[in-house]
């Protein structure tokens, strides 16, 4: 009696469909879900349908372009999931309207009768088929069968052979799309091999398209620099899905997800101001995009908590940053070897520093007529941000020429913008650090112009001093080194010999300029320098730098602080340095001792050297074999071009980080003028009683890891 009551349990179970859904169902389920997030914005909804006219178009669209620039066609495709959302949402005044599904059919049927084709691979790839499929999973299995068998070739150009479908951020979006269509076909098979390659796609490329060991990204064989642009639709994608297949069958293994939170952590978040605010000296074409207030998002950092505990504290403290309901704490100093690219941060600043060699590209190709002054963004970058907004949408306005950090020759006008990409020219480009502190090195060959310099950072705690060489121009064009550009926020204070003034809007030359002063930055000069100073408006326009049909063509104006060096034609060796003081006061300014701790012990072509007597460091970068006094009776030798950086305990060295810039040599040898004697994981020391010194060998990082520090305590 008792098991054919059982069995007539079982059957009534399964008869009323009380069945568990299967980990395919229940991904579907996410997916829809998560495509009806948000509002629907009735009115929005009410201008769509109410402008909607009867040939199926939108006014404002043109239909014709289909170029790189134009296509504004995708505002068709993107007007159909809005109106697909607002019906299916219960909060909408349109939910479940006859007339928005009409719409919706009729807008349909207008794209897939025409099915238009960008120039650009792109919108025919990604753009298009991701807006469809959005519209199957939230209605299509409202809409006739013949619109829906019709939008599914257009769907299908997004598949894992099309050729944008490359190793890089690209093939990982195109395979979130063919999932999703995927999941309205109701093709599980299928689902279950893509799942795997978009797990497959967290994998280290160095050296080609994706990630690197560094956890920079390269989207292409140029190795330009695409952590925050290309880079980040990588780890969104992955993200979501890792969020998507969570606790099912497809669920990501941990290893792929620590990876990706690895380089969202060390990598992207990194290379934010504060993890929160994009920085300029990232961007590439993408500087000419008018950009939005406010910081990053935190669905990525959500999904990522949800998909793993890895490093959980750490990525709900930058969910909290970006959130506004913490401050930052960290404090790092961090070199992307594979990317030439330094970041600083400190808990009230954060600063970076750009630059290429013969290892990349000295900036993106300007696709799609974008970036198009970009010539020299790649230079030698050094923008720094306090907030996070100094140089918010300052791009219309800026002067191209006059990039924070650069030494460019100033001529009457940029190259045509097919002459913006170009392969570096020298690979002495690098860096040293131990992860808080670093020293930068640039021995930069302009790629555009006859114009050489030494160029090199050392980053403190409260400070970091910026130090030019060797600057030799074949021009009678004059030189500028730009100490920075930025929006102008207040007055701008002036120290000149004994004087102190606030100036007047306009440009000026100073003379014998100790400091000047300008919202919370300083600037110094620890020898009085002749400056160059504008704090006025400046004049341009989007559609300048940037051809796409949608950028603004009418002049825009913006008030911007601009500081330079002039080192006039014809260069032969110049020279600069300057202090640069973020996060002060005029006041704090003033009463910090005129060095602030800081010795400048060489700027010549052999050496550039610095020594904080605050902090007990001492960095050096070495052109060529050579020596440098760090502290009385102690002296550090290297017997090949190299960086060094040195802590010390009075005369005793404490610490020793090295690199190797050229990422030439296997070991870098070192002599130090007391005696030293031990070994260690990378290093060897032994006292030579004949030459009075102790002998260093330090065993460098090879292969893809060649460029990075080693740090080693004696």
């Amino acid at each position: 009696m008792g098991y054919f009551l059982g069995v007539l349990l079982l059957m009534v179970f399964f008869s009323t469909g009380s069945a568990a859904p299967s980990d395919f169902e229940v991904i579907k389920k996410r997916v829809t879900e998560t495509l009806m997030r948000g509002s629907a914005d009735d009115a929005l909804i009410e201008t769509l349908v109410g402008t909607f006219r009867p040939d199926s178009t939108w006014p404002g669209i043109d239909y014709q372009d289909l170029s790189n620039e134009g296509f504004q066609h995708s505002r068709h495709s993107a007007n159909m999931v809005l109106l697909a959302r607002a019906y299916k949402t219960k909060a909408s005044a349109y939910y479940k309207s006859k007339k928005v599904k009409a719409t919706i059919q009729a807008a349909l049927g207008f794209w897939v009768r025409h099915d238009f084709i960008c120039q650009n691979w792109w919108h025919n790839q990604i753009g298009t088929p991701d807006n469809l499929v959005t519209l199957m999973l939230l209605v299509g299995n409202e809409l006739p069968k013949e619109l829906v068998d019709g939008a599914q070739p257009i769907i299908g150009r997004a598949h894992l052979t099309a050729s944008g479908a490359r190793p890089s951020g690209d093939r990982i979006k195109i395979a979130g799309i063919l999932a999703k269509n995927l999941l309205f076909l109701g093709d599980q098979k299928q689902f279950d091999e893509v799942v795997k390659v978009i797990e497959g796609e967290i994998k280290f490329s160095t050296g080609q398209r994706g990630l690197q060991h560094d956890f920079s990204f390269h989207h292409r064989e140029d190795r330009v620099n695409n952590t925050l642009s290309y880079g980040l639709g990588y780890a969104d994608a992955f993200a979501e899905w890792a969020a998507y297949v969570a606790g099912t069958q497809y669920a990501f293994s941990k290893e792929k997800i620590s990876q990706l939170v690895d380089y969202y952590l060390d990598g992207i978040c990194k290379q934010m101001v504060y993890g929160k605010f994009h920085d300029p000296g990232t961007k590439n074409r993408d500087i000419s995009r008018r950009e939005g207030d406010g910081a990053m998002g935190t669905s990525t950092l959500e999904r990522l908590i949800k998909a793993s505990d890895y490093r959980k504290t750490e990525l709900e403290e930058m969910a909290r940053i970006r959130r506004g309901e913490a401050q930052p704490t960290l404090s790092f100093g961090k070199f992307f070897w594979q990317t030439e690219h330094y970041v600083h941060q400190r808990p009230g600043y954060f600063t970076s520093v750009r630059m290429h060699s013969t290892r990349n590209h000295n900036m993106e190709v300007p696709y799609n007529s974008e970036g198009l002054l970009n010539h020299h963004r790649g230079d030698g970058t050094n923008h720094l941000s306090v907030r996070g907004d100094e140089y918010q949408n300052i791009a219309p306005v800026f002067d191209w020429q006059k990039i924070p950090g650069t030494t460019i020759l100033q001529k009457p006008e940029l190259p045509l913008p097919g002459e913006i990409q170009k392969e570096g020219l020298t690979d002495f480009v690098g860096a040293v650090t131990d992860g808080r502190y670093g020293a930068v090195a640039y021995d930069f060959k302009s790629p555009h112009d006859p114009l050489a310099a030494k160029k090199a950072w050392f980053f403190f705690d409260e400070e970091y001093v910026c130090l030019g060489t060797g600057i030799s121009a074949r021009s009678p064009l004059p030189v500028s080194t730009t100490v920075n550009q930025c929006l102008l926020q207040g007055e701008v204070v002036v120290k000149a010999g004994s004087r102190k003034s606030t100036a007047a809007p306009g440009e000026h030359k100073w003379d014998d300029v100790s400091w000047i002063y300008h919202d919370g930055v300083g600037y110094l000069f620890p020898e009085p320098a002749e400056v160059n100073l504008s704090n006025q408006a400046q004049n341009g326009s989007w559609f300048k730098i940037n051809k796409q049909t949608t950028s603004p063509k009418e002049e825009v104006s913006r008030e911007v602080f601009k500081l330079w060096i002039s080192h006039g034609t014809r260069v032969t060796n110049g020279a600069y340095q300057y202090v640069i003081v973020p996060s002060t006061t005029l006041q704090k300014l003033e009463a910090a001792p005129a060095n602030r701790n800081i010795e400048i012990l060489s700027n010549s072509n052999e050496v550039q050297a610095v020594k904080h007597h605050g902090l007990n460091i001492c960095q050096a970068l070495f052109f060529s074999s050579g020596e440098i006094k760090v502290a009385d009776g102690l002296k550090v030798g290297i017997d090949s071009p190299g960086l060094v950086m040195v802590k010390t305990d009075g005369n005793t060295i404490k610490e020793l980080s090295v690199a190797d810039p050229s990422r030439k040599l296997r070991r870098i040898h070192l002599t130090v003028s007391r005696k030293t004697e031990g070994s260690g994981e990378h290093f060897k020391a032994s006292w030579n009683a004949a030459r009075g010194v102790s002998e260093i060998a330090v065993d460098l990082p090879q292969t893809v890891y060649a460029g990075q520090s080693v740090t080693i305590r004696l």
